[in-house]
């Protein structure tokens, strides 16, 4: 009887001890599968405090709790304008090849895309994001490849609008305080990253830089920041990269971008006052583009743009000129020898509110000089790379509006469109062009999604 009794008392002691370690096993496994830090540990995590000090230095917990807040983004975006536009006068010389109504004829009327953007962004983790960008941006007009008809611009030989890879990047947050690097393929510091912001209407036309050819976009290496984090006012952009915005037709085959020859260098900086509704911000490039022939010096080009501008949510004015240098960009065949060209351009515009937030307004007046250096009595041949530049003509560009604005991010903007082109040479110069325009009414739609 005693020993059954003990027998009984020794089998429940050993159950109780199995059920307590299984317990404690199914506690700390629990803990080690979804958290970083240990079992012991965990209590200082739910809020609770240890009996046994921890032996883990403070800064670790810090980071859990700091982990733990943070939600990482996977962010799907995207944003299209178009118009229906109606061609009211083309020019007879078919000049403006960087334009969209660029051999566009009088009469013609349609409904048309300029861009659509599909966007994605993807946290890594708290330090690292990857940005993708994919765009398809159609120009107005047809033209030929071989015997087939095409569109051109980013249209398929069939008709259909297709996709090309605009921003492919990695982007290191705070590398160090208030900047960031980026890798990859990416907007450049040359308008689109704070000009072109504050302009506000890209759906109704590129900056000034931007419309005559500045690169968008490049593949290097950047860094991108603020001399003040706290409040931002003061920043930088600078960018190394390989001039690939442009195409190996227009760059030379000796001197394709992607081949890495030459590099790019881009450099903007930035300062806000007035809580940040004065706005001055410079920049400078420089790229060298092909190798000296035995006719022509090797080419660069290099600009500097200032941009000024008075920006609050009721009326916005803008100010941004630029002066560019193109080595070797003409021969002139009255000197028997090659010249530098002096590009010089200016941009002013303004647009705001009409009433609340439904309707706006907006005007632009830009005036370009292909060649401030420009001899009308001498007689040039073009030797640049740059496939939409000529020294020729000088342009003035007009733009107005309404913007009507039915709901967020959706707007609906009936506009006119107009340019005019004034040929430097002499009249009796051999391909010289009388003064004409084009003139184009439009109706213009853009809208945003996932911002």
């Amino acid at each position: 009887m005693y020993k059954n009794v003990l027998n009984q008392r020794i089998i429940g002691i050993i159950l109780l001890f199995s059920s307590c370690l299984m317990t404690v096993t199914a506690k700390a496994q629990t803990s080690n599968e979804n958290s970083t830090v240990s079992y012991a540990n965990a209590d200082l995590k739910s809020g609770k405090k240890s009996d046994q000090p921890s032996t883990l230095p403070a800064t670790t917990t810090k980071s859990a709790e700091t982990d733990t807040a943070w939600k990482p983004t996977r962010r799907l975006w995207g944003y299209a304008f178009g118009d229906f536009y109606y061609n009211a006068h083309a020019d007879a010389g078919n000049r403006g090849p960087e334009t969209n109504y660029n051999g566009v004829p009088t009469y013609r009327n349609a409904f048309q895309f300029r861009r659509i953007y599909l966007g994605y962004e993807y946290d890594i983790n708290k330090k690292f994001t990857a940005e993708v960008l994919l765009a398809s941006e159609p120009s107005a007009n047809t033209a030929v490849s071989g015997t087939t008809s095409i569109p051109n611009s980013d249209n398929l030989a069939d008709g259909k609008m297709a996709f090309y890879i605009k921003n492919f990047d990695l982007r290191w947050h705070g590398v160090w305080k208030g900047t960031d690097f980026v890798v990859g393929e990416m907007l450049t510091p040359g308008f689109p990253m704070l000009t072109e912001k504050i302009w506000g209407y890209r759906a109704i036309e590129r900056t000034v830089a931007d419309f005559h050819r500045t690169n968008a976009y490049d593949i290097g290496a950047s860094l991108q920041g603020v001399f003040d984090p706290a409040t931002k006012n003061f920043g930088y952009n600078i960018l190394i990269a390989n001039n690939s915005n442009g195409s190996s037709a227009s760059l030379g085959a000796a001197a394709n971008a992607n081949t890495g020859f030459y590099k790019a260098f881009y450099g903007d900086v930035y300062a806000k006052f007035l809580n940040q509704t004065l706005i001055f911000d410079l920049y400078a490039d420089y790229m060298k583009t092909t190798p000296a022939t035995a006719t022509v010096g090797g080419q660069y080009r290099s600009m500097i743009k200032g941009f000024a501008a008075y920006t609050t949510p009721k009326i916005t004015f803008g100010l941004e000129a630029y002066t560019q240098k193109i080595a070797n960009a003409v021969s002139d065949a009255t000197t028997k020898s090659a010249a530098d060209a002096r590009v010089e351009a200016i941009s002013v515009y303004a647009h705001g509110a009409i009433y609340k937030d439904k309707w706006g307004f907006f005007a632009r007046y830009d005036g370009y000089n292909p060649d401030n250096d420009f001899n009308a009595a001498d007689v040039y041949t073009a030797n640049t790379n740059l496939p939409a530049y000529s020294p020729f003509a000088k342009e003035h560009f007009i733009t107005a509006g309404l913007d009507f604005t039915p709901a967020k991010n959706i707007h609906f903007m009936p506009n006119l469109w107009f340019i005019q082109y004034k040929d430097q040479r002499n009249p009796t110069t051999a391909g010289y062009l009388p003064d004409s325009h084009v003139l184009v009414y439009r109706a213009t739609f853009f809208y945003i999604f996932g911002k």
